[in-house]
């Protein structure tokens, strides 16, 4: 089964809990054992599985993100001017897989999932795969 969910970011540089879809949609899937793989086709903007108790952790992601890819550089040659949000996404990387038992996420108590915006605002979308197996 594979699933196109949408989402509009507010900010060029945003973090966004997508864990309550892929649970939902894992639920809605009847897969008791299996994986969920969730996937960015988008080039500034990735997936990313970390803390979900303390929203400064994603603020502190974000922060560093910018000191190691400053969204201007000198020597950028880009010429659309969003080398940083690529640098970003690479880093971030465009897929997690999740292991699906007993018709649960198996995430850690403090894990969620997110979809990382590099270049934003934007209508975006990200797609889930759950396989039985």
């Amino acid at each position: 089964m594979l699933h196109t969910f949408e989402l509009s970011t507010s900010r060029r540089d945003e973090i966004v809990d997508i864990t309550p879809r892929v649970k939902e949609l894992v639920r809605q899937s009847g897969v008791t054992n299996g994986i969920a793989m969730v996937y960015c086709p988008h080039t500034t903007a990735g997936i990313a599985i970390n803390e979900n108790a303390d929203p400064d952790v994603k603020r502190d992601i974000l922060m560093i993100l910018d000191e190691v890819y400053p969204w201007e550089h000198p020597k950028y040659r880009h010429a659309e001017g969003n080398t940083a949000a690529h640098l970003k996404a690479i880093t971030c990387g465009s897929s997690q897989t999740i292991i699906v038992e007993k018709g649960r996420l198996l995430l850690g108590t403090w894990q969620g999932i997110y979809f990382c915006e590099f270049d934003g605002p934007r209508s975006r979308t990200f797609k889930v795969k759950i396989m039985e197996g």
